[in-house]
């Protein structure tokens, strides 16, 4: 039988122990309300999240990497801030990495990052940006902002037209110009775009621009680039007009176009593919603007690249970034369907990658 001391004794240790458990509870308690989701959707939010973090991240989003301060890079809203994204621009990346991975466009959607390529991208160091050149597709505005942000000229007002393809006097350098090593670092780091259209609808107005109108006074276009290509695929040697749509779409889906492209130089970046002039499977674009949403998509990447507060993209006038099929039909409606199968051939990568539908006039 247990003495009056020994049940003293078990009884406190009883006690004891339900002090501790009791004390266990309550500090269980309390660890589960301080991180518990206040409003209740911690448990069922944080999956999707996680999700679409590592689907941005996956295409475009750098390996993390401890660059020098100078390379550090600034864009808001790819500095932690990534899931913010409007769904429409992670659905455009992840079509572009799903379609550069598909091996049966390999040939139209692949291109090495050459000196060509490095050309068409220009640096804004100041504020980490890297914009990559698509002619007819309002790259004169975006260039107009770049040589604002670069510190050339105080506003895009201020501009005057006659410098903003001078690459001598506008302040805009080009990626090529630096070494391989600067280049990595800020291909791997900067913020990264550019800019399409319908691939079709571009090249009627690359052939209006240069072949028709020309408001710049390029002569070469029409003295020299419109007599080659004539001479070339003009099937009724006997008309003296000048270069018609029908001839610019016979050179442009001739499998073997490069020859005269490489007499043409660099005037043909009004034309070749989005592929050839950007590299887009091969460079990891943070934002892919679409000039016929401009009106959203020029906020979005002042907002993205961090510079929303320092300088506006111009207004854009009524209707002018609206696809304009009637237009794109026209013009298709004397060409011969062999000779716009063999563009769209040709144009097919941009097609698929940047989500473009293949034309009516191509199915019919």
């Amino acid at each position: 039988w247990l003495t009056p001391d020994n049940m003293h004794h078990q009884w406190l240790l009883l006690a004891a122990c339900f002090w501790v458990i009791f004390m266990f509870m309550v500090a269980s308690k309390f660890i589960t309300l301080t991180f518990k989701d206040p409003d209740g959707y911690g448990a069922k939010q944080e999956p999707l999240i996680l999700t679409a973090v590592t689907k941005v991240e996956d295409v475009h989003a750098p390996e993390e990497k401890h660059w020098p301060e100078e390379f550090q890079p600034t864009g808001k809203a790819f500095s932690g801030n990534l899931i913010r994204q409007p769904l429409v621009h992670m659905e455009r990346l992840e079509l572009l990495r799903n379609v550069c991975r598909d091996t049966a466009l390999r040939d139209l959607s692949h291109t090495a990052v050459s000196k060509f390529v490095l050309d068409r991208i220009f640096v804004c160091d100041k504020h980490k940006i890297l914009f990559c050149q698509t002619p007819k597709v309002g790259n004169t505005q975006w260039k107009k902002v770049l040589i604002v942000l670069n510190g050339a000229f105080s506003s895009i007002e201020e501009i005057p037209e006659n410098i903003v393809h001078d690459h001598e006097k506008n302040g805009l350098p080009r990626l090529s110009s630096f070494s391989d090593s600067e280049i990595k670092k800020r291909l791997n780091l900067y913020f990264k775009f550019f800019i399409v259209r319908d691939p079709f609808e571009r090249l009627i107005s690359a052939f209006k621009d240069k072949f028709v109108h020309n408001p710049r006074f390029e002569p070469w276009y029409r003295h020299e680039i419109a007599p080659g290509i004539i001479r070339k695929y003009r099937k009724n040697r006997t008309e003296t007009k000048g270069l018609q749509f029908e001839d610019f779409v016979r050179y442009l889906g001739d499998p073997n176009h490069r020859w005269l492209d490489v007499q043409f130089g660099d005037h043909i970046i009004h034309w070749v593919t989005y592929v050839e002039l950007c590299a887009p499977c091969e460079i990891a674009y943070s934002v892919i603007g679409h000039h016929e949403t401009l009106e959203d998509d020029a906020p979005y990447i002042l907002k993205a690249a961090g510079i929303d507060h320092l300088v506006s993209y111009p207004t854009i006038p009524p209707g002018i970034t609206v696809y304009n099929k009637t237009k794109v039909e026209r013009y298709f409606s004397g060409i011969s369907k062999r000779d716009i199968r063999r563009l769209y051939a040709r144009f097919e990568g941009d097609f698929k990658l940047f989500g473009y539908q293949e034309p009516d006039f191509l199915l019919n």
